[in-house]
């Protein structure tokens, strides 16, 4: 799932970002109100977390904005300041839920997905292909029934797969979508989690969903494409 994160403060924004993506999220920092607006209007995301102390414009004005604009996201802000009416204000702003700093990385993760699990559609925190379902905010993967345990790499490569189903993915989108990192061709390490991964949905099981495209790169086809 992606997770625009608008802070300002580069050792806060280095500690959520790197939380966030190892518990297997997609995540856009943004560093100023201006940059976390844009972004918040112009891109699609499952949650927005928002401090409310930022340069041009503060976070007050970014919460407002976003909610003019319609946009129904679910919104987490985060507070310097352990005060009763700033939380009620940024409630009444349209935020879900308001945290104060400092804070444990265990709350947070368990609050923002408690809030993303009660403002969208149980269909969008889902993703399935025939007898394989993802629970996105559970972290969880089923095929058949039964439970698949996949790393968070392996989670978020499967993530895109899914969300590009029937795409040929070529490995440099793969390594700057699940890796953040820009594709060497030397390495072998992309080929290395395709095949992980497929040793656990695909290897038990009769009907197989992950495909190689020669030269090019994976997709991932339901059984009707094969």
């Amino acid at each position: 799932m992606k997770i625009l994160l608008i802070e300002e403060d580069s050792e806060m924004a280095a500690y959520l970002n790197q939380g966030l993506s190892e518990a297997g999220f997609c995540v856009d920092l943004r560093r100023d109100g201006n940059q976390g607006l844009h972004s918040a209007l112009t891109e699609a995301y499952d949650s927005i977390v928002l401090d409310i102390v930022l340069p041009d414009p503060d976070g007050w004005h970014v919460l407002q904005a976003i909610r003019r604009a319609g946009r129904d996201v679910p919104i987490m802000l985060i507070d310097s300041e352990d005060r009763v009416d700033n939380r009620v204000k940024g409630l009444e702003l349209g935020a879900d839920d308001c945290l104060v700093k400092p804070f444990v990385f265990s709350e947070f993760l368990v609050r923002m997905r408690t809030l993303m699990r009660h403002r969208l559609p149980s269909e969008a925190t889902r993703m399935r292909v025939a007898d394989l379902e993802l629970d996105l905010l559970r972290r969880r993967v089923t095929r058949a029934g039964t439970r698949i345990d996949l790393t968070a790499r392996e989670f978020s490569l499967l993530e895109l797969l899914l969300r590009r189903q029937g795409e040929v993915l070529p490995r440099s989108l793969i390594a700057s979508q699940v890796w953040d990192m820009n594709f060497d061709s030397d390495t072998n390490v992309i080929d290395v989690a395709v095949c992980r991964l497929r040793s656990k949905i695909d290897d038990p099981f009769d009907i197989k969903f992950i495909r190689t495209v020669r030269g090019m790169g994976y997709v991932l086809e339901g059984p009707d494409c094969n």
